[in-house]
């Protein structure tokens, strides 16, 4: 193997990495949006390391709240937690200010109303990709969770793409990933933050409010570097 060689390997063996670490946020993003957390979740999030000098101020911000939360669990924990989720995602009523509602197209309608074209054109791009929604899922498909999700599957197959030396196919499914961000996830996530810290009661949502802002900024950062860098990487016509 040519000294060439192995730092290309090198090369591709940290960008999988990067990946696999976009992806896990993703993940765990998605599993906070979603429901409620768990005892379970609760304290396997007890159990992380929350970085507070990250470089970006949000990330660092959102962090610091979810520790301090986190550091003064009791036995009511749990309960009070699930009590903060539905007073920030749905609150008492549908007029459309009620709550920081987690759907896309209640931002991007001038109505604040659900199931609107936003969501149509999500769905379209969940098909387009071969997927669909759980039997399970009673929400719409432009919910944060499942745009969240959309992105860990994306990097996910980024991922594989990599592994099998297919650097088009992985370049094509980052573009896609931007694109998503420009287009949709990161239009509007920033509108739903900013509600919920309007809404929220404990540190811990404010703190994942915070996160939300934090990772997206850094994350469309990173997907810039390595679009640009495949590009570079492009020979001459």
């Amino acid at each position: 193997m040519t000294e060439n060689n192995a730092a290309a390997e090198a090369a591709i063996e940290d960008l999988i990495a990067i990946n696999e670490g976009r992806a896990k946020t993703y993940g765990l993003l998605a599993r906070l949006y979603r429901e409620e957390c768990t005892q379970e979740l609760i304290d396997e999030l007890y159990g992380l390391k929350w970085r507070v000098s990250t470089g970006n101020a949000a990330l660092d911000r959102g962090h610091k709240l979810a520790a301090t939360w986190l550091s003064g669990l009791w036995e009511n924990s749990k309960t009070e937690l699930a009590a903060d989720y539905m007073r920030t995602f749905f609150g008492h009523g549908y007029s459309g200010h009620a709550a920081a509602y987690p759907f896309e197209s209640v931002y991007a309608s001038e109505k604040r109303l659900l199931m609107q074209g936003a969501r149509d054109e999500i769905l379209a791009l969940y098909r387009a990709a071969g997927l669909d929604k759980q039997e399970s899922w009673k929400e719409g498909e432009d919910h944060i969770a499942l745009e969240l999700e959309y992105m860990q599957v994306l990097i996910d197959r980024t991922v594989t793409a990599l592994r099998e030396d297919r650097g088009e196919d992985a370049y094509n499914l980052v573009k896609c990933q931007y694109n998503f961000m420009e287009d949709h996830l990161g239009a509007w996530a920033p509108l739903l933050t900013e509600q919920m810290r309007d809404f929220t009661k404990t540190a811990f949502y404010e703190g994942l409010s915070y996160m939300t802002d934090g990772f997206l900024q850094v994350d469309t950062e990173l997907m810039e570097d390595m679009l640009s860098d495949d590009e570079d990487e492009q020979p001459a016509e």
